[in-house]
């Protein structure tokens, strides 16, 4: 009787043991998929929000630069003074806002960037035709009728697309710190699993312990049970 009472118990700290080693393993793969989503979460904020950013900071750049190169040529020729090989400059400002949009469009944007970026690209298109009118006008010394496009539309253009990358940045800044919110609540997940694990060790040691001091209290009493 008891020997079958010891093998009942033996079987039932055996699968209580089997239970809490399939419970760590399936905490530790928990905890190793928050690790890994936390670690794409923080490359997706530096290639698909800082980096992006930053970009859309140098195309604003370059597109007041033209700007302002322009508005320096036009006074240039009013002023009689010689100016500068106007086309090439705006020729090289244009190449680089190009290549930075080509590698802003290749990064993860939501529906709502997505929008925005369609916008920025019809206003950007619109700026850089009024910009090739206005540099025409001035290569064939017509600078009265330069001044007078650009006052009219070329400046406003330039300003709307300016303003689109404004609102294109906030954007990527909401994103981002929805980004952020998400890896916080990683990082809670991952410190739950950390004191699930804590716990389960503990509940280990003390099985542990119960199972010696059983098998003590079984061996004292068979040794009992033979003595008399």
């Amino acid at each position: 009787m008891r020997f079958a009472y010891s093998v009942k118990q033996k079987i039932r700290v055996a699968m209580l043991l089997f239970a809490v080693m399939a419970c760590s393993i399936l905490i530790r793969m928990l905890e190793d998929k928050s690790v890994e989503d936390m670690n794409e979460s923080f490359v997706s904020m530096y290639n698909d929000r800082l980096i992006p950013a930053t970009d859309l900071f140098y195309i604003s750049e370059h597109v007041q630069q033209k700007r302002s190169l322009i508005e320096e040529e036009l006074y240039a020729i009013k002023g009689g003074e010689r100016g500068i090989d106007i086309p090439k400059e705006m020729a090289g400002y244009d190449a680089a806002i190009d290549s930075l949009m080509s590698k802003y469009e290749k990064t993860l944007l939501v529906r709502q960037e997505k929008d925005q970026l369609r916008e920025l690209k019809r206003r950007l298109l619109q700026s850089e035709q009024l910009e090739s009118s206005t540099v025409r006008l001035i290569s064939e010394k017509q600078g009265e009728a330069a001044r007078r496009l650009f006052e009219s539309s070329g400046r406003q253009a330039s300003k709307q697309a300016v303003a689109q990358l404004s609102v294109l940045m906030r954007t990527q800044k909401m994103v981002g710190q929805e980004l952020l919110k998400d890896s916080e609540f990683m990082v809670s997940g991952s410190k739950l699993y950390s004191t699930l694990q804590v716990a389960l060790a503990i509940l280990i040691g003390v099985l542990i312990v119960g199972i010696v001091f059983t098998s003590n209290l079984v061996k004292i009493s068979n040794e009992n049970f033979h003595l008399n």
